[in-house]
């Protein structure tokens, strides 16, 4: 057996990660500046970035379901020319795709349970 990934899912959860930052720092962002100190009027302007937020979403879930695909996918275990991943990489990378995807979704929906903790 060889360890060697057929198809990688870090690509996806970066690029999932990255566009789910870019889809909140119109409102998480503002929130860690002003608690690690940071203050000023131009932090005002990241909410100017609010309307590129359903696009930074939509590009998150496609990043997301790249990832799943190419870890759930028919050809996530094996390769075309028989080699196959050992199972526990691919369960190190299933359950390393669920949390980035948790933490994700907290990301993305921040701006709709912030309201009750504050």
């Amino acid at each position: 057996m060889s360890s060697s990934p057929t198809k990688s899912p870090v690509a996806g959860i970066l690029g999932a990660s990255l566009a789910a930052i870019g889809a909140s720092i119109c409102c998480v962002v503002p929130l860690v500046l002003v608690l690690l100190g940071i203050s000023g009027a131009w932090i005002a302007n990241l909410t100017a970035l609010d309307a590129w937020r359903p696009w930074f979403s939509a590009a998150t879930l496609a990043c997301l379901g790249w990832a799943f695909w190419s870890v759930y996918g028919s050809s996530a275990r094996c390769r075309a020319d028989g080699s196959c991943i050992d199972p526990s990489v691919l369960r190190r990378r299933r359950r390393w795709l669920w949390i980035a995807t948790f933490v994700i979704a907290l990301l993305l929906l921040f701006p709709y349970y912030v309201p009750w903790l504050l």
